[in-house]
Parts: C-alpha cells; sequence; structure tokens
C-alpha cells in the first residue's frame, strides 16, 4: 500500500467523520476535502474542481428549477387536494393514498420537496380523520425516498449510476429502467407498512413538534379589525370611473376608501389582481376594498356609477390566497416613522395597500392612513405576490412578521399550470426516447419554465439547493482521487476476494450493505458517488456485467430509512411527527432488509449477470 493510498484513505475517512459528526455543514465538508485533494497534490486544480462542470451537476440543478415551477403553479397543491377529497377517514386508505401520491410525484421532482409541500396536506388530514400525524408523516417520508427509484431523475444516486455507465462508455440506463424494481420495493412496503410496520410506529405524536405556530388568515384579518371593514362593488357600465386609472380616479384621497383587488372576467372565469396604480377600471369590474360603513355608503351616494355586491367568508379567503397578505413590523431606523401612510407614498413605493395598523397590540381605529407611525407599529399590508415576495428584501424600513399560513398554499402561477405540466411532459418524452441527453432535456425543460413564466429567474435560483450542489461537486473528485492512486483497485480487489469466492449475489449483497450503512449517515448521493465505481470495478473484475451491480448501488442508496438524518425527508417529518431516533430505527431496518432482500431477486432477473 503506496503513501498515496494512504493518504487518500485518510482523507476519506476524514470527511466521512466529519459528515457523521455533523459539526460542519456538509457542503463545507465538501469544499475542505477538494481543498486537501489539491493541497496534497493527489490532483492537480483542474482535477478536483472538475465535478463543478459536471453534467450531473448541471442536471441535479435544472431538476430543482423544474420541481419550483411544479410548486408555483400549484400542480403538487392540486394533487394533495384531491387526496384531501378522496382520502375520508380511513387511517389505511390515508396511509396508502398518501404514499402513492407522494412516491409518484417524488418520480418527477425532489422528494424533498415533494414530501416538504405535502406535510401540511398530511396534518391537515391527521386534523380531520383523528389520526395522529406519527402515523402519517414517517411513511409518507420513507414513500418520498422510494419514489426516487422509480424514474432516473427520481433521485441523485440513480443519477450517478447512469452516469458511472456513459463514463465508462457504457449504455446508460434509460428513463425507466428503475421502474419496474422501484414498483416492485414501493408495492411491498406499502403493504408491509399496512399489515405490519404500523404496530412499529408510535401510536400518538404530532401534529406539532417542532412546527411553527402561525397565525391563520382568520386570525391576522380578526387582529387588525378588518374582517367587517371589506367590500365589494360593482362598476356598471355608465360610470365614470370606466377607462380612468386607480391613480387618476383618487379614491382614497376623495373617499378614505382603500381599493385593494379587482375582479375581471377572463373567458368566462372571474380573476382577481392587485390594485396598482396603473390598473385601469372596465366596465362590470368588481372592485374589493377597505373602508368604514359610512365611508362607503358616501361612495355608492357620490354618483360614482358603483353597486355594493355581498362578500362572503370564501370570497375573503379566495381574495387573500389570490393578493397575499403580510404582517410587517416597522423598524427603529424605518423612514417611515414619523410619517402618516399616505405621507410615506406606500402604495406608490411599494405596490401593496396598508389595511390595517396595530399599536401596542390593539387596532388603531377611524383613519388611519392620516395616523403618524411609530417604531414597533405592525402593518397589515395587501397586494400581489410580487410584491410581497420584494417585501421580505425590505430590510432597513420594516421586517416581515407574518404571512398567514394558509398562503403556503397559494400558487403565485396557478394560471399557469397547464405550460409546467406540458413542458414535463415534454422532457419525459425526450429522455424517454433517448431524442437528446438527459442533461439536456432537462436544461431545455427548466429554460422553457422560465420563458413560459411558470417561475422568474429569481426564483430559479432561489430553488436550487446550493448545499446539494455544492455537496456533489465537491465529492465527485474524491472518486477520481480513489482511481488516480489506486486505492479504488485494492477496495474493488479486497471486496472481490472476501465476497466474490461465495458468488455474485454475495457481492450485491455485500454492495448492498455498505451502500446502506453509509447512507444512513451521510449524503446517500454522496455515497453512491463513492461506491458506484467501486460497484463498476467490481463487476469489471469478475468479469460480469456492471449493471445489476450500480442497479444495486442506486436501490441501496435509496433505501436510507433507520437514521433521522439517513436523508433529509426524515429530518423534515422528525418535528411535526413527535418522532424519537428508536422510531426510525424501529420501523427502517425490517424495510432495508426487506428491500435487501427483493433486490437481490429481481435484479438479476431484470439485468443478467452475464
Amino acid at each position: 500500500m503506496t503513501g498515496d493510498i494512504l493518504l487518500v484513505f485518510g482523507l476519506l475517512l476524514a470527511t466521512i467523520l466529519l459528515f457523521v459528526s455533523d459539526r460542519l455543514r456538509m457542503d463545507i465538508v465538501a469544499v475542505l476535502a477538494v481543498l486537501a485533494l489539491m493541497l496534497s497534490g493527489l490532483l492537480a486544480p483542474s482535477e478536483a474542481l472538475a465535478g463543478f462542470g459536471d453534467p450531473l451537476v448541471v442536471l441535479i440543478a435544472g431538476l430543482f428549477v423544474i420541481g419550483e415551477g411544479l410548486f408555483r403553479t400549484g400542480v403538487a397543491f392540486a394533487i394533495g387536494n384531491w387526496l384531501l377529497g378522496v382520502a375520508g377517514s380511513s387511517e389505511t386508505r390515508l396511509l396508502v393514498l398518501l404514499m402513492l401520491v407522494v412516491a409518484g410525484l417524488s418520480a418527477f421532482m425532489s422528494n424533498t420537496g415533494a414530501v416538504a409541500v405535502f406535510i401540511p396536506v398530511a396534518l391537515n388530514l391527521s386534523t380531520k380523520a383523528g389520526v395522529p400525524a406519527s402515523r402519517l408523516l414517517m411513511p409518507m417520508a420513507f414513500a418520498g425516498s422510494l419514489g426516487g427509484m422509480l424514474t432516473l431523475i427520481g433521485t441523485p444516486p440513480n443519477l450517478v449510476v447512469s452516469n458511472q455507465l456513459s463514463r465508462e462508455g457504457l449504455q446508460a440506463f434509460n428513463f425507466f429502467s428503475f421502474t419496474p424494481l422501484g414498483v416492485l420495493i414501493l408495492v411491498a412496503t406499502i403493504a408491509f407498512i399496512v399489515l405490519l410496520g404500523r404496530f412499529l410506529l408510535p401510536k400518538d405524536g404530532g401534529p406539532g413538534g417542532d412546527a411553527p405556530n402561525r397565525l391563520s388568515l382568520d386570525d391576522l384579518i380578526s387582529a387588525y379589525a378588518v374582517k367587517d371593514q371589506l367590500f365589494r362593488l360593482h362598476i356598471e357600465p355608465g360610470s365614470p370611473l370606466v377607462g380612468q386609472k386607480l391613480g387618476q380616479a383618487q379614491l382614497r384621497s376623495r373617499y378614505e376608501v382603500i381599493v385593494v383587488g379587482l375582479e375581471r372576467q377572463s373567458r368566462g372565469n372571474p380573476v382577481l389582481r392587485p390594485a396598482l396604480l396603473e390598473t385601469e377600471y372596465r366596465a362590470d369590474d368588481i372592485i374589493y376594498l377597505v373602508a368604514t360603513e359610512q365611508q362607503v355608503d358616501e361612495l355608492l351616494r357620490a354618483g360614482e356609477g358603483l353597486l355594493r355586491l355581498s362578500i362572503e367568508t370564501a370570497q375573503e379567503r379566495i381574495l387573500a390566497q389570490e393578493l397575499g397578505l403580510a404582517e410587517v413590523l416597522l423598524t427603529p431606523r424605518s423612514r417611515l416613522v414619523g410619517r402618516t401612510i399616505k405621507e410615506a407614498r406606500f402604495r406608490e413605493r411599494y405596490g401593496l395597500s396598508v389595511l390595517g395598523i396595530l399599536r401596542l397590540g390593539q387596532p388603531i381605529k377611524g383613519d388611519f392612513l392620516a395616523t403618524r407611525l411609530d417604531f414597533g407599529d405592525s402593518l397589515l399590508v395587501g397586494g400581489g405576490w410580487r410584491q410581497i415576495d420584494l417585501l421580505q428584501a425590505e430590510q432597513g424600513d420594516f421586517l416581515v412578521l407574518t404571512i398567514p399560513r394558509e398562503m403556503d398554499e397559494v400558487a403565485p402561477q396557478r394560471q399557469r399550470a397547464p405550460w409546467a405540466l406540458a413542458i414535463v411532459a415534454g422532457m419525459l418524452a425526450l429522455m424517454t426516447f433517448n431524442i437528446v441527453p438527459s442533461v439536456t432535456a432537462v436544461l431545455l425543460a427548466a429554460l422553457a419554465m422560465v420563458l413560459a413564466r411558470c417561475v422568474s429567474m429569481e426564483e430559479a435560483y432561489k430553488s436550487i439547493n446550493w448545499q446539494s450542489i455544492i455537496l456533489i461537486a465537491g465529492m465527485l473528485p474524491m472518486a477520481t482521487a480513489l482511481n488516480k492512486t489506486g486505492a479504488l483497485e485494492l477496495i474493488v480487489n479486497g471486496l472481490v476476494s472476501s465476497l466474490g469466492e461465495f458468488g455474485p449475489l454475495a457481492l450485491m449483497a455485500g454492495l448492498f450493505v455498505l451502500t446502506s450503512l453509509f447512507s444512513q449517515f451521510i449524503s446517500n448521493t454522496a455515497t453512491a458517488v463513492l461506491v458506484a465505481p467501486i460497484a463498476m470495478g467490481a463487476a469489471t473484475s469478475m468479469q460480469l456485467s456492471p449493471y445489476p451491480f450500480l442497479m444495486t448501488v442506486a436501490l441501496a442508496a435509496s433505501t436510507a430509512f433507520s437514521t433521522p438524518m439517513a436523508s433529509p425527508v426524515n429530518t423534515l417529518v422528525l418535528g411535526p411527527g413527535g418522532y424519537r431516533f428508536n422510531d426510525f430505527v424501529k420501523m427502517g431496518v425490517p424495510l432495508q432488509l426487506l428491500a435487501m432482500l427483493l433486490t437481490l431477486l429481481a435484479v438479476p432477473l431484470l439485468f443478467p449477470l452475464r
């Protein structure tokens, strides 16, 4: 064993220990590994940094953008709402439907994103059906991981092993190569949980845990005494407002009313939009405004051609969901302190309407627009979602305190949902029929999401989990170092000599255990990056086909069930489900043994060993 081999093993061991200790962020550990490889002389800078230009890294970044497009257009939430409608109160039905839906969604978008989207759905189901959240959240998280087995893009380890084949000049796995095995393990897992695993799940716990305690929409509206001050008026065809812009009509200065939204028919359906200064009134528009009863009566008597309509609780909720609400707190150095809303030109500057003011926890009555603001005042503001997003960056004048929890289910670009679905379908077609390389198809789809306005470039950049990108890019060179120094050959020879004499199935079992064990404590993506070359080398050494061995690595990497830190989805449900470490061990270990048994039986049938 040479000095270089000892050095690379030492660096690998140190990297794994840092991952397990959780003393440093995983992306920092990956960067440290890259620097160590360069400073030690094991790799040249171009070799150590090659991971940042690897197609795999670009492909995964593109998938984050596509997942954000599905989120912002409401495709994910539409599925959740359907589930709420058909699940009923049966725990078994809830469990099966929730796992199937989350697994199906995870096959085409980030499983972390899919599980995050469905946590509030699962908590809602738990409350309505009277089923403890702990009975639903862990199976849902496992389904998210298993959903990654269903397609090539379902989880990064699938892409890693496919990329390993391409590097060796072999035909990569196609889009549905993983599907039969993924379906088999998913169905077996659901059956196990329904028949036996449910007895291993905690009988109480959640919802709650570490879930944030956020105000509801009704709580926020009531706190600011806005509930009885929201009115809905119809613009008659002969109204003098027709053709005027909101800024020209000056309803606020003339009648002290705040126009917050406008409802207009579009293709036979009512569409709500924020009231901006350049918004032009049209005949038959319906305007929403905040005012007192006296102010509205004065407006109706003024001959503006307006007709009062009733407004129901459902319409209040739709208005708020379409336009957005937020609560902001004035900072000590805010430029708004000492000025009125009018003097601060709040709507002109931020594109949002102030609907109410709280001072010392009490709403200001009367003409709050003429009230001079003070440090510590909180404002309830409403308007377009883009303006709400921009507001969160304004930390000099105020801090965003609350966005109602119902807003988690709002899709700002829901009208673009058909475009998002068409883009994803096109991407899947390109990948399924090998028309273009996978990375090209994903980049085309990500760009199309932006051009179709399903997601903005700012949102696209924010959607990318840069920690994952840095982690993958930083760990890829470690595999290069293992190969360059001969350490990889040493591992392969040791694996083959110890298990090879017992046959290919024993070698596959060894790879499954190795991958699964590492995945419990470090990223399954990082594990796949490290173990895939070992599996390739072992197969080549035994003159066997590499396909079953690499498939085994990918499947094992997706069965990271036995610890809370084994997968981001496990960590996500830890708090809301009220779980303990041992809860994952009790449920995860039997499921991993079941997955290994199915893998050893089914993989050789679909991917012959020779």
